[in-house]
């Protein structure tokens, strides 16, 4: 049964107003800011050691600080937070009515540069073409803080009620989040009892609707070598004698996967998948189709790994899967001798179930892969902090039907869910930190977003419904509290 609170909100809070001041904020205020913000190559510390003394980290906070501060939203405190020898944090508080408290994230860090960009495009030269705004982290996600305040406001301009919202817009989310637990930790007592989080570094599945992630999946990897002799030797006088390096790699690859359907072997890497998501994901499939693959720039005749569309949603989200990232030791092609290469350096990415402890992966990955060498090379593999996924918690009435009818409002769609196949570590730390709050985890990167890669963009008409859907279920999270 909906609250009778909610039907007031509703009947209070004028769609059409509260979209068309979203729109005026995004236009005079946001764009401007975004240009502003992806000029500035502020890479996250695990792709700029020298972040501190480089200043592109504090540019970028500086440049929210200040435009959050003009912001006419009543009673909001705004500040930078500083931990020694950490990365900054913005923070921002706006009372609210009742006992409740929201926690919105974003994050300001970016992505490095990436090849490929189209003629006229590059990761620091924003640029607007057809309601897309081009340039490193626009989406992925400098949108989020502006995106925030800017929909707590659109209700404070209607006079609608919002609870208190809280924000915390970190600066190494890309480089793992390893700073923000102690951020949470310093700010728990400013923070209180969070019952909602509102997350907007996530992706939509198209550009037609609400949609909300339900599920990211964990991750492990690190640095597979192999060494089998001390320095290369002609490859005439060796091949037949002395393994290869990377036959041996291919051949201990093989434990781990299976190299003609990609399926990972080791039971430790799979989880069951709930029948919630197995659900979630054949609507998905029903309302994307073949855009569940079309998204992804296939060359000439290469097909996706499965056909079943239902299938393909679930191997990007629930079941772990292999990218071989980087090599060393691999001479480029115009450079290649005639030489057996006396090592072979591979760089190992393992998606992980959302259910799978990440550094408990990484240790089974060690174990597997170090065990019994072919030939008796030298093989090591040096792991890296395995980050673990995350699976919402049963989403309440409330929540459901605030999502259902803000997507309904704003896009004239039914709003949907699904899981995210990227790992988003902050995910699992809030989780853990709020074990009782609801989540809305959301975002703007659709179809060709491509974040992490070339010609990253924002799609502004989406995220400016994406804003107002925002406001809506803020306002609806206020009404539920005052039921």
């Amino acid at each position: 049964m909906i609250p009778a609170s909610f039907t007031e909100m509703e009947s209070h809070l004028n769609t059409t107003t509260l979209q068309a001041t979203v729109d005026a904020c995004w236009n005079e205020e946001i764009v401007p800011q975004l240009i502003d913000y992806i000029r500035i190559p502020a890479k996250s510390p695990h792709f700029d050691p020298q972040w501190a003394s480089n200043g592109h980290i504090e540019r970028v906070i500086r440049l929210a600080e200040a435009w959050a501060r003009r912001q006419p939203v009543r009673g909001l405190v705004v500040e930078i937070v500083r931990l020694p020898g950490r990365t900054p944090l913005l923070y921002f508080d706006v009372p609210g009515t009742g006992d409740r408290t929201v926690l919105l994230y974003g994050h300001l860090d970016k992505q490095p540069e990436m090849t490929g960009w189209r003629d006229g495009f590059g990761p620091w030269d924003p640029l607007l073409e057809d309601g897309k705004l081009y340039g490193r982290g626009g989406a992925d996600d400098g949108y989020a803080v502006f995106a925030a305040l800017a929909a707590i406001g659109a209700l404070q301009a209607q006079g609608i009620a919002h609870s208190r919202c809280a924000g915390m817009i970190e600066t190494c989310e890309e480089s793992g989040s390893y700073d923000l637990p102690a951020y949470l930790d310093a700010l728990a007592q400013r923070l209180g009892e969070v019952d909602f989080v509102v997350g907007l570094d996530s992706g939509c599945g198209d550009y037609q609707r609400l949609w909300a992630t339900t599920s990211l999946r964990g991750m492990s990897g690190g640095t597979l070598t192999v060494d089998v002799l001390t320095e290369g030797v002609h490859s005439g006088d060796a091949s037949g004698v002395v393994p290869s390096s990377f036959r041996i790699a291919r051949r201990i690859l093989d434990r781990l996967e299976d190299a003609a359907t990609g399926r990972i072997l080791p039971p430790e890497f799979h989880a069951a998948i709930p029948a919630e998501r197995a659900e979630q994901a054949g609507k998905a499939a029903a309302i994307l189709g073949d855009g569940i693959v079309a998204k992804f720039p296939f060359i000439g005749t290469t097909r996706p790994m499965v056909g079943d569309r239902a299938e393909a949603c679930l191997n990007r989200t629930w079941r772990p899967a292999l990218s071989v990232i980087g090599a060393d030791g691999l001479p480029p092609v115009a450079d290649a001798g005639n030489v057996l290469r006396p090592r072979t350096s591979l760089q190992l990415s393992l998606r992980l179930p959302p259910t799978v402890d990440g550094n408990a992966a990484t240790v089974a990955l060690k174990r597997l892969l170090e065990a019994d060498p072919p030939h008796g090379a030298s093989v090591r593999f040096d792991g890296e902090s395995g980050a673990t996924g995350w699976n919402a918690p049963a989403t309440e009435p409330w929540l459901a039907h605030a999502l259902e009818a803000a997507s309904s409002r704003h896009y004239g769609m039914p709003a949907a869910a699904m899981g995210e196949g990227g790992t988003i570590p902050f995910m699992a730390m809030l989780g853990k930190h709020f074990p009782n709050a609801q989540f809305l985890i959301t975002g703007v990167l659709g179809p060709h977003s491509n974040a992490h890669g070339p010609n990253e963009f924002l799609h502004i008409p989406y995220a400016k419904k994406l804003t107002a859907c925002v406001a809506d279920v803020l306002a609806a999270h206020a009404a539920r509290s005052a039921g």
